[in-house]
């Protein structure tokens, strides 16, 4: 037994006598905060996956990096875009988002206004939707859905917020 724990023992101090201290190397990380009241007002809301990532992209896009870029202009306009939709993104001077401008096709919808138009048109189907949103900097942001739905070859277009309240 005293051999065991006296093992033990050296076993333990030999495995600290080991042990290395490692450091890790972290790439350059560049933090840009600008448009940070852009993505509070765009709210934490369900949004589907594509849109999210745009409007990330769009709030992180660094304005120095375009080619024709100078400080005496007034406004840039940066069309962003991908299959399932597009933003056109105003930037002042300093980088920072005056207003926006996005359409977003066949998105996934969130529950309430799939719940609403369940409940309203019972049996009809939706067909398609168009998702659009307008951001105007220290404004109320407007997002609605343009549903097409369908029910035994008729057809018809409804309207609806995010909170799936008709319009």
């Amino acid at each position: 037994m005293k051999n065991l724990i006296i093992g033990l023992i050296i076993t333990g101090l030999t495995t600290v006598g080991f042990a290395q201290e490692k450091r890790i190397a972290l790439e350059k990380v560049d933090v840009l905060g600008i448009n940070y009241k852009y993505l509070d007002a765009l709210g934490d809301g369900f949004v589907a996956k594509p849109v999210k990532l745009l409007e990330q992209k769009v709030a992180t896009f660094d304005l120095k990096t375009l080619d024709g870029y100078e400080d005496e202009e007034q406004e840039y306009y940066v069309y962003f875009k991908i299959p399932e939709g597009k933003i056109l993104a105003v930037y002042d001077t300093d980088g920072e988002i005056t207003r926006t401008s996005e359409k977003f096709k066949d998105i996934r919808l969130p529950l309430a206004v799939s719940n609403a138009i369940v409940e309203k048109y019972p049996g009809w189907k939706i067909a398609g939707d168009i998702y659009l949103v307008k951001y105007i900097r220290n404004k109320k942001i407007s997002k609605t859905y343009k549903l097409f739905i369908e029910k035994e070859g008729k057809l018809a277009r409804v309207k609806t917020d995010e909170n799936g309240n008709f319009i």
